[in-house]
């Protein structure tokens, strides 16, 4: 009997697709995040965000196929990620993560992964860009 993934077990792809596209709703509108990112981009963003987030879980290894090591500190360094960055984002991921109404014990677990990694993004406490 083969153990399955949790990228598997929450649904794969489509869950992954459903959260980081709510996910981007709310960056869009942010006033503080929306900035970080190209107008012409957004679905590049979300195509990087949902293969992160894939390989991580268990799913395909697309993302480093196609990009490399994730190197998640290095990628973020030219934005300014502060404590507000950092909460509004998690705020935006929280509406995302909820609206998935995944089992008790997955969420949890998805959402320790992702307030430890939005904590370990911040790269600044200046509250605006210098």
């Amino acid at each position: 009997m083969s153990e399955s993934t949790f990228f598997e077990q929450v649904g794969g792809h489509d869950t992954f697709v459903r959260l980081v596209h709510r996910f981007y709703q709310g960056v869009r509108t942010d006033d503080v995040l929306a900035p970080m990112y190209p107008d012409d981009d957004w679905e590049g963003a979300e195509w990087r965000l949902t293969a992160f987030l894939e390989q991580y879980w268990g799913g395909p290894g697309t993302y480093s196929e196609q990009r490399g090591h994730p190197r998640l500190r290095m990628r973020h360094a030219p934005f300014h990620v502060n404590p507000d960055a950092r909460e509004r984002w998690l705020a935006h991921m929280k509406v995302a993560v909820d609206e998935l109404s995944l089992a008790p014990l997955h969420e949890a677990e998805l959402w320790d992964y992702l307030e430890r990694a939005a904590h370990a993004m911040v790269n600044t406490f200046e509250e605006t860009p210098s």
